[in-house]
């Protein structure tokens, strides 16, 4: 059997039926159908193939899981180490040369790290706007096309809905004057049974009387 062959055919016609509208001691009785499938059904698992998977934030970079950690727990964001930026002497009584080494070593690394930020303010003050107003540009054409995508989309589910209905609402009329005939031939065959029986009658009245005349 094919997979087509073995999908549950759904004949709902929820634009054409009103039955649960028109009665509702009818609505009652269909939710108390749900609610006594809901409880015969197991409950739910996390071990349900339907469910995805849990997704691991930041798997490979693990200062940023860090903190994702420390937001999660509530905890207030350790203060800048502004010792670095520092440029201490040497340390102690009686500093050695080795002491001097690693103060002047110390100084040229700071020095440097001046000079890369100059370098990058003055990239930033040269191509900064530019490269802001293209990253701007970039969202807002992709913000753009997904709203034409949402709006498409959009007018598809009403597109479908509308068929529906029409479909629905047509199928509906044959149902209801097939019903409507379906009651008239009942009727009549309904009608015809009992004018059977009242001639049936009528001939047995008839042969009793003639046998009573013999």
């Amino acid at each position: 059997m094919s997979s087509e062959e073995s999908a549950v055919l759904h004949d709902s016609l929820p634009y054409y039926d009103r039955d649960l509208e028109l009665h509702p001691s009818l609505r009652a009785l269909v939710d108390a159908e749900i609610a006594r499938e809901l409880k015969r059904l197991p409950p739910p698992s996390l071990d349900d193939p339907r469910i995805p998977p849990d997704v691991e934030l930041f798997a490979n970079n693990p200062l940023l899981a860090a903190e994702l950690v420390r937001v999660q727990s509530n905890q207030p964001l350790s203060a800048l180490d502004s010792s670095r930026y520092q440029l201490p002497g040497p340390l102690g009584e009686g500093p050695t040369e080795a002491d001097w080494k690693a103060a002047v070593q110390n100084a040229k690394a700071q020095l440097q790290h001046q000079q890369s930020r100059e370098t990058n303010l003055s990239l930033l003050q040269t191509y900064g706007a530019n490269a802001w107003k293209i990253h701007n540009y970039l969202l807002e054409s992709e913000a753009t096309r997904l709203d034409k995508a949402l709006e498409e989309l959009k007018e598809q589910v009403t597109t479908v809905n509308r068929d529906r209905k029409n479909f629905q609402t047509h199928v509906g009329k044959q149902l209801t004057a097939m019903e409507t005939r379906w009651t008239e031939l009942i009727s009549t065959v309904l009608q015809i049974e009992l004018a059977n029986i009242f001639l049936e009658g009528q001939v047995e009245q008839l042969r009793l009387r003639e046998l009573s005349m013999e």
